[in-house]
């Protein structure tokens, strides 16, 4: 399946591989064409910009006498072709984190195409740590750009599956199954480009204390809904995004019982001639307890109890499965709780809020967003 993949994308074909976070849609960064067959094949903005995927010398991080030195100057060998400058801080991260789920936006390299950085003057690039992946990285020989395998806007494919059910029989892309995806959310990505410091863009697993405890690096954080009022513009930086067909909504775990008592009263209003299904997410920890306390009587609506994980890992894991396997129960209104405050559920909390806002059967506000 390797050389078929490679082939295609000499070709200037687009292939659907696993990454360590989602599926991404792959095509050969130095092709103008293959390129703009990302964003017809995704329907996505042609300004909002991808991700340039790099191999990692593994051979190097596999040899336990590879001295530090040795190591930065073949990544420094990898990249130099796509940044104009790399700023030590950079190295850090990337001797620290790569391969993993970690971007960095650089200023770009004159050659770095603008199909790739949306006409802007940096270029985002990362090195993914999934084995097939940098198999295919090796063996193509040149980068990958790699948005998310899917429609634009829509729920991000964790599974070779879930990347055949976006585009059905309607496509002949190529997709290497490399199982599950370990984390299931994209990577973290950070600004290397300001004269202030390190701005975080877009939360993933990699967190700035982990950063931190690694580098000794400080990394400026600012709201996700600051992200769309920013330069540069990132992947997954749009209001809408990742969002189900079915309505989602977000309630607070100590307000269950007003909000489901306010979405009763609401539906009510409307008139429906049935009682609306909802599926209710709840958190394991709380699964044993009464969620809904008898003396509330729910009139229009039909609950339908379903737990989710209590820790962060296993829930960013199984996010945009749950909401694709969600997605066919024909819900009329899907509700998901909150995540915890803290730094390491910021990821999934962004997530769940960019697809709670994109959410329902039209997806029009995902492409003005």
């Amino acid at each position: 399946m390797i050389t078929e993949a490679v082939r295609r994308l000499k070709n200037g074909d687009v292939v659907a591989f696993p990454t360590e976070t989602v599926y991404g849609l792959g095509a050969d960064a130095t092709n103008n064409l293959a390129i703009q067959k990302i964003y017809a094949v995704k329907d996505r903005p042609s300004h909002h910009p991808l991700i340039v995927h790099l191999a990692a010398p593994m051979m190097l991080l596999a040899n336990a006498k590879t001295t530090t030195d040795v190591l930065a100057d073949a990544w420094l060998q990898i990249i130099s072709p796509w940044v104009r400058d790399l700023p030590p801080a950079a190295m850090q991260l990337i001797l620290a984190f790569w391969p993993g789920p970690l971007t960095l936006v650089l200023k770009k390299d004159k050659h770095v195409l603008d199909t790739i950085t949306g006409g802007q003057s940096t270029v985002a690039i990362r090195s993914p740590s999934h084995p097939l992946a940098q198999e295919l990285l090796a063996a193509f020989g040149e980068a990958l750009v790699a948005p998310s395998a899917n429609r634009f806007g829509k729920v991000s494919p964790t599974r070779a599956a879930d990347v055949y059910a976006e585009f059905g029989n309607e496509s002949e892309i190529l997709v290497l199954d490399g199982g599950d995806c370990e984390f299931g959310i994209e990577s973290t990505i950070v600004d290397l480009t300001a004269s202030e410091g390190i701005r975080l863009l877009r939360p993933g697993m990699i967190t700035p204390s982990s950063i931190y405890a690694k580098t000794g690096l400080h990394i400026d954080t600012f709201k996700s809904s600051e992200q769309e009022t920013v330069s540069p513009r990132v992947s997954g930086s749009f209001k809408a995004h990742y969002a189900p067909n079915t309505p989602l909504q977000l309630y607070q775990t100590d307000k269950l019982n007003t909000s489901l008592n306010e979405l009763d009263a609401q539906i009510a209003v409307q008139n429906h001639l049935r009682k609306l299904r909802i599926g209710l997410g709840v958190w394991e920890s709380t699964a044993n307890l009464p969620t809904v306390p008898s003396h509330i009587a729910l009139s229009s609506v039909q609950l339908e109890i379903f737990t989710l994980p209590s820790d962060h890992l296993s829930f960013a894991n199984s996010l945009y499965r749950t909401l694709r396997d969600l997605d066919l129960q024909n819900y009329d209104i899907i509700l998901l709780p909150e995540p915890p405050a803290g730094e390491v559920w910021d990821g999934a909390r962004d997530r769940l809020q960019r697809a709670a806002f994109g959410s329902g059967p039209s997806s029009a506000n995902q492409a003005s967003n």
